[in-house]
């Protein structure tokens, strides 16, 4: 096995390490006996580990709406660890659209209807330096998913982030737009291409209602390379995939979006293929993929009018850290 592909090493990503096992044994010290027991999992419980869900349902885990203050701040330093800062900004703005959300709704929702509280925190296995053990953060519009062995990485994905609405009026001429850099780079790029490369790249007039993946635990959906392959691009149209591409991975941690980077570098962007379906102009529904053999983006804005985002970063190999975590089976080190 290409450790190196499956892990992510290196000081910086032994430390970040180091951050999410002491932000989730703090957490877990200051729970309750019956808070931990619905916080914890084995991590060979991989019905649990790998059930993720990004629509507003009833979930396993501890929900923050049953935290108390310290707890909660303790439950927020563990989602922060695995984001960046844009990345945690981000997805603090999603979880308060929950108000938003219920306003615009009228209210109406039978039970608790949107809130910004419940969303779930669940860890899997011991944090250990040794062994294998993972954590997730979710709740509507939000999925983060670690696995880590050994004290390595093996899989920051799946990654999903949504916004409902996507697009909100402040007071004046402001606009709230939390994921405005997926939609529009990825628009500039469809719209920079020519009508050759728009003719390969637009796979249908019609966008699905919804990413085909949906909460698949794992990638069994036919998503081959369709679209356009990056080496059929021009150096300024290269440059716009780029950074779309890092639109998705630079909401992780500095360490992790560097090897991601990196990885994708020498894998060689020839080999990202970018599929796109729907309308071209904003509010006019739309989807669209980038897909390579270890790195998978899906995007959907169909819903409400075209102003509901859903957007996902997964790797069809090693979601859920697939490779490495069978390996460590295998070699009796269960957790």
């Amino acid at each position: 096995m290409d450790t190196d592909r499956d892990t992510l090493t290196g000081a910086g990503a032994r430390a970040l390490v180091e951050r999410m096992g002491t932000a989730a044994t703090d957490l877990l010290a200051a729970l309750a006996p019956d808070q931990v027991a619905k916080a914890t999992f084995p991590i060979d419980a991989e019905q649990s580990r790998t059930a993720w869900y990004y629509t507003p349902v009833e979930r396993e885990g501890l929900p923050l709406s049953e935290m108390e203050r310290n707890q909660l701040r303790l439950a927020q330093k563990l989602v922060a660890t695995g984001l960046s800062w844009g990345g945690y900004l981000t997805a603090s703005t999603i979880m308060g659209l929950e108000r938003t959300l219920d306003a615009q709704e009228g209210w109406h929702r039978s039970g608790r209807g949107r809130d910004p509280l419940l969303y779930y925190v669940s860890i899997f296995g011991q944090p250990a330096d040794r062994g294998a053990w993972g954590w997730r953060f979710e709740g509507h519009h939000i999925s983060l998913n670690y696995t880590i062995v050994d004290g390595h990485i093996v899989a920051p994905t799946p990654t999903f982030f949504g916004a409902n609405p996507a697009e909100s009026p402040l007071v004046g001429v402001g606009v709230l737009r939390p994921l405005s850099g997926v939609e529009d780079l990825a628009r500039q790029l469809v719209h920079d291409l020519d009508e050759g490369q728009r003719g390969t790249a637009i796979v249908s007039p019609t966008a699905p209602h919804d990413i085909l993946t949906s909460n698949d635990p794992h990638v069994e959906h036919d998503l081959h390379p369709a679209g356009l392959g990056a080496a059929s691009m021009t150096a300024a149209q290269r440059e716009l995939l780029s950074a779309l591409i890092g639109e998705y991975i630079h909401r992780m941690p500095d360490e992790i979006a560097e090897v991601e980077a990196r990885r994708l570098v020498q894998e060689g962007l020839d080999g990202v293929h970018f599929a796109w379906a729907g309308g071209i102009e904003p509010r006019q529904g739309h989807y669209y993929r980038l897909r390579a053999p270890r790195f998978l983006v899906e995007y959907d804005n169909t819903q409400n009018n075209a102003n509901h985002i859903h957007s996902v970063w997964r790797d069809p190999a090693n979601d859920f850290g697939a490779h490495l975590l069978a390996q460590h089976y295998a070699r009796g080190h269960h957790a």
